[in-house]
This record gives structure tokens, C-alpha cells and sequence, in this order.
């Protein structure tokens, strides 16, 4: 099947959001980077992303909800993510917490009782998800290399076996800032667009 190559207007979100709930697999734009994502709840379009980017089984993937609503029916949300969400979602936080909608496939969470969910702040992201209400939401690069802020890039990095290429290219490129919740302490998992300071002086002044 030959790849298509989308502008991201409604007729085409439309079009994307079709093939994902057919078991398809859609290159997207969020707010950090090129994202590819799938029906979190369809292990076969799963195991084509673990494919495609060539990635560790063992490691978990992100979920990308359309509203902190929908990011709640799939993990507990304590006071610190309570916290977090209001102030950072939309935007490039991901929260780890634990996991609550059992329907989960363990492939997303690599047998993990946690997942990782984040509401992005990208328009056409957004109008993706208030479709689909969830998307994996991986970095759209074979493992270990660069995650893309271009559709060029995605086309050059010769990465393939995805169906659809949605293009936006209004992306910082900067990765999202990781946080776990489930402990007694939340810990910064990965520094990103979100400096650790600002988070830990939004949960310290509430």
C-alpha cells in the first residue's frame, strides 16, 4: 500500500482517524515532535509499531489522551497528578501513574501495573484524538535515533510500514518531560520541554 501523505485539515484528521480504528498505523504532529500512534487497544497495530521503529518489547509506550477526563478512566489520578495535569495539560508533560483500565494490553505498559499518559497541545493532535480518544503515542523514529520535528525528516529517516503521514510541521521538537506519580515521591523521569523546577514549584506552592 502506497504511503499517504496528508495536510492536516478535517476531511484528512477524518481520513487518518478511519484508518487508525481500522487497525491502522498513522504518523502524527504533537507539540514535541512526530509522533506514531495506533487503537491502543489493538494489539496487532501495536506489534506493528514495536516493528516499525524497530523497539525494545520491554519498553513501555505512552498513551495520548484528548482530554484529563479520558486520561482518568485509563490511570488513578492522586493529588499530584491532579496537580500536574491542571497546570501542564494541553502540553508536554507525561505523567506516569497507575494503571486502572485492565483492558490495557500488557504490550503497552510491558507488564508494568503503570502507563504513561499525556494530553498534547497540538490542534491538529487534538482533533486526531477527539476522534479516536487515544493514540499510542511514540516518538515516530526507529529506536534510538532522532526524534523528528519535520515530515522530511520522517520521510528521510527511512522508517516505513506506517499507513498514513499526517503534516504539521508547527513542532518545538523538544521532547515531552517525563514524571511518575506512583511513589511517595514524584520523580522526574526525563528532562524535557518542562523544566524539573517549574514542576516541583507547582507542587510545592498548591
Amino acid at each position: 500500500m502506497t504511503l499517504q501523505v496528508l495536510d492536516c485539515t478535517s476531511d484528512n484528521v477524518t481520513k487518518c482517524a478511519a484508518i487508525i480504528k481500522n487497525g491502522g498505523v498513522v504518523v502524527f504532529p504533537t507539540d514535541t515532535t512526530y509522533g506514531i500512534g495506533c487503537d491502543p487497544y489493538n494489539e496487532s497495530a501495536v506489534e506493528r509499531i514495536f516493528s516499525i521503529k524497530s523497539r525494545d518489547r520491554g519498553k513501555a509506550l505512552p498513551v495520548l489522551a484528548y482530554s484529563t477526563q479520558d486520561a482518568q478512566r485509563l490511570v488513578h489520578f492522586n493529588e499530584p497528578a491532579r496537580i500536574l495535569a491542571s497546570l501542564f495539560w494541553p502540553g508536554a508533560l507525561t505523567i506516569v501513574a497507575e494503571l486502572v483500565d485492565r483492558s490495557i494490553p500488557r504490550q503497552i505498559t510491558a507488564g508494568r501495573s503503570s502507563l504513561a499518559v499525556r494530553v498534547p497541545a497540538n490542534k491538529c493532535a487534538l482533533s486526531l484524538l477527539q476522534k479516536c480518544h487515544y493514540l499510542v503515542g511514540t516518538s515516530a523514529n526507529i529506536s534510538d535515533q532522532q526524534s523528528p520535528k519535520t515530515s522530511r525528516q520522517i520521510i528521510e529517516s527511512g522508517m516505513s510500514g506506517f499507513d498514513a503521514l499526517l503534516v504539521d510541521d508547527c513542532i518545538s521538537g523538544i521532547q515531552s518531560t517525563i514524571v511518575d506519580v506512583t511513589g511517595a515521591k514524584v520523580e522526574i523521569v526525563r528532562d524535557g520541554a518542562i523544566e524539573p523546577k517549574e514542576i516541583f514549584s507547582a507542587l510545592c506552592s498548591t
